[in-house]
């Protein structure tokens, strides 16, 4: 009888007749086959005009400015935009995409990594009877099983664990997630589960155990975002759509409709960024996908529109992986302030986020030191004391504007539309607005459908159900191992490639140089920790990169990762893109590249809060003991009793233990703490850079691990006299 009701609650689920017919298990692989024949039959319609190689950007430009008219132009290239030029494109429309930065380079490369329906809402639609946020959740639910089918190699289910630290809760969030299980339906990943105290810690030992009575374990997709966007616009171009980055929509064109006599928006009139040259791009219909920059479009094409997108900047920070397990992650229910928050495992690293702060629009957003902390102290609250969560981890951090929008047809304006909104304007401009990274896909259908009928065009069905995106095809899970084998590659490097670039990972294989080793024999490694490698900078370029910051931050996730990191790695990049892209003095000097690079992960990416933690006037907070010990240790260096240190001394000190370190990674390393910029470390700044070690602001300084190392090894050579041996025989 229990079989049979669990049978019926399936069918009421979307099982349908089939349901009653087949076990579970056994409908949802027939449902999963009956999937994958439709997908093969629905790709097996469609023309790749572009199967081996993909057009040059040249080669887009020029499609754009010399076709006479397109069906549509869509603006803005993030997730969603690329998603609207998918559609478009395997609808059998002439399609034209134009992003003013890279694609990616906004919101939808700054978000928490998830592929999620959204527990938070879905405790909200059952709390308050509210349907359309159910319905939301429902939507979400089936394009995150679409989006972890099409794009295999860019995502994967995640175990996140809801640690329970209180007995009435565990049987309340157990009904809540069991609920999201339910909402999924066949397409749940994994059924969720409750664990006990032991193996909750058992599976997460960096927890907090006091007052600790359970966990509970559920089960969503996590994805690597920037990628992921850039795999759908580069399966648009493979179809034949003509995208373009660094290229701004400076006004609207329009002509006048000869039925009604109203001016229409019939193209843009565009900007290649790089070159500064002007083109007009005449197109059926033209849809806004500016994401967060919504209204600066709608005010070109109506000045007296009002604002619907109300921006809320995000916050999220990287720190080791060390933080959390290999694979599970942790939600936090309530935050100190009502938030919810997100402890992840991600590219070997953990994630921590978000925020939710109302900010204004701009295309640079930065992380605030005030959000920066209010995470890590969340952080704390669920960690064991014995791990000291230091300010200093803080490898990067970052803002993303979420988009939120109010609907303009409606009467309440000031309400904040929960999900997203099409809205076409009276000249015919359509715009998409709001909704979520994970439902791109239904957004853009929707999108379209809008389009096609509001202006009347001839188009085929939808197709992007199942469509699989770039490198999904030939992609395995055992690929790394044929990448090993085939290049004499490292495994770490072979794995990144393969979950990086799918199947396309044997093209950047290729062209991979030989490093001169017995092992790895191809693949030399930008920095010495990421297996990102060299060859990766050649093949961005074919993706479309036009900068370094392209590379550091969407081609690879190097930026996102370790700021220090991306910023060691950049001369080798900005040296390989130059030579690749002729870059002449005149046009782009190494210099300029670097400098703005160098910018973007200062301001951008956290590396100006992480510098910020030692100054001039930080407060020295050590007692008499350990400045004793640390001026002692100074000393060691400054033999003359100069009151300072350089390169000179501290290489002086190595070479008498033994020790041999490069003379310009000698001056990076005292650089870091070089407070004056003065080619030299004084007293004051070495006490200063022990004071926030000893706080947490700074880990992993290289300067102080150096000396206290070199103390250690002098102190250990020191003979011991006749005093303190007692004398001898």
């Amino acid at each position: 009888m229990a079989f049979r009701r669990a049978l019926k609650r399936t069918a009421l689920v979307g099982g349908g007749a089939v349901a009653t017919a087949f076990g579970l298990s056994q409908l949802i692989e027939y449902r999963k086959t009956q999937a994958r024949l439709a997908h093969v039959a629905a790709e097996a319609e469609l023309k790749v005009p572009f199967v081996d190689e993909l057009p040059s950007r040249q080669a887009q430009l020029a499609a754009l400015t010399n076709t006479e008219e397109f069906d549509v132009l869509v603006v803005g290239g993030g997730a969603t935009g690329a998603g609207c030029a998918l559609d478009a494109v395997t609808r059998n429309l002439k399609t034209a995409l134009v992003e003013r930065s890279d694609f990616s380079s906004g919101t939808s490369s700054r978000s928490t990594k998830l592929i999620h329906g959204g527990v938070r809402y879905l405790q909200k639609a059952i709390m308050k009877l509210d349907y359309e946020q159910y319905m939301m959740v429902k939507e979400a639910l089936h394009e995150r099983a679409n989006l972890l089918e099409i794009a295999p190699h860019l995502s994967a289910p995640l175990p996140i664990m809801l640690p329970v630290y209180k007995w009435w809760q565990l049987p309340y969030y157990w009904a809540g997630i069991k609920m999201y299980d339910l909402v999924a339906g066949i397409q749940c990943l994994k059924s969720s589960y409750v664990l006990s105290k032991t193996k909750a810690l058992e599976l997460f030992p960096m927890l907090k155990k006091d007052k600790l009575v359970g966990a509970i374990v559920y089960y969503d997709g996590q994805h690597n975002d920037a990628r992921m966007n850039l795999a759908i616009a580069l399966s648009a171009a493979r179809y034949g759509a003509a995208i373009a980055n660094y290229t701004e929509v400076i006004h609207l064109l329009k002509k006048k409709d000869p039925q009604s006599g109203r001016e229409k928006v019939c193209g843009a009139r565009c900007r290649d960024v790089i070159t500064g040259q002007e083109f007009d791009v005449r197109a059926k219909c033209v849809i806004n996908a500016t994401g967060p920059f919504t209204d600066a479009l709608r005010k070109m094409d109506n000045q007296e529109a009002s604002n619907i997108c109300q921006p809320s900047a995000g916050v999220h920070i990287v720190i080791p992986g060390y933080y959390s397990p290999d694979n599970m992650g942790l939600l936090d229910p309530a935050t100190s302030d009502g938030r919810v928050i997100f402890f992840l495992p991600w590219e070997n690293m953990t994630i921590a986020g978000t925020t939710d702060t109302p900010t204004s629009v701009t295309a640079h957003p930065i992380p605030g030191e005030d959000d920066i902390n209010f995470i890590l102290t969340e952080v704390r609250n669920y960690l064991s004391p014995d791990v000291e969560v230091r300010r200093g981890d803080v490898l990067a951090a970052w803002s993303g504007i979420r988009p939120l929008v109010t609907d303009p047809s409606s009467k309440d304006t000031q309400s904040i539309c929960r999900n997203h909104i099409v809205s076409i304007s009276d000249s015919g401009l359509v715009t998409i607005a709001g909704g979520k990274w994970t439902t791109y896909r239904s957004m853009a259908e929707e999108t379209l459908d809008a389009t096609i009928k509001a202006h009347g065009l001839s188009a085929d069905s939808c197709k992007t159900v199942g469509l699989m995106l770039e490198g999904a095809k030939g992609w395995t899970p055992t690929l790394y191992i044929r990448l090993v084998q085939d290049y004499g590659l490292e495994k770490e490097v072979a794995q990144h490639l393969a979950s990086t670039y799918g199947g396309r990972a044997f093209d950047v294989a290729k062209m991979a140089q030989v490093t001169g080793q017995r092992w790895p024999i191809v693949g030399k490694r930008l920095v010495s920790e990421f297996p990102y490698i060299e060859s990766e900078v050649l093949y961005a370029i074919k993706e479309y990169a036009c900068t370094a910051i392209d590379v550091i931050a969407r081609r690879t996730r190097l930026g996102f990762l370790n700021v220090q990191a991306a910023d060691e790695a950049l001369p080798r990049i900005v040296q390989i893109m130059g030579k690749e892209l002729d870059w002449s003095q005149e046009k782009r000097t190494v210099r300029e590249e670097l400098e703005a690079a160098r910018k973007f992960l200062y301001h951008e990416m956290g590396y100006r809060s992480r510098s910020e933690q030692i100054t001039k006037t930080s407060e020295i907070n050590l007692d008499n003991h350990e400045v004793a010990r640390y001026k002692k240790r100074f000393h060691k260096f400054d033999k003359e009793s100069k009151g300072f240190i350089t390169t000179v001394d501290v290489q002086r000190v190595l070479q008498s233990i033994n020790v041999y370190i490069d003379e310009n990674a000698l001056h990076e390393i005292l650089n870091e703490v070089d407070l004056n910029k003065n080619g030299q470390v004084e007293i004051d700044e070495f006490l200063q850079l022990m004071s926030a070690v000893k706080k947490g602001h700074v880990s992993d300084s290289r300067l102080a691990i150096l000396m206290k190392t070199a103390e250690e090894t002098l102190d250990q050579r020191e003979p011991v006299s006749v005093d303190r041996s007692g004398g001898g025989v």
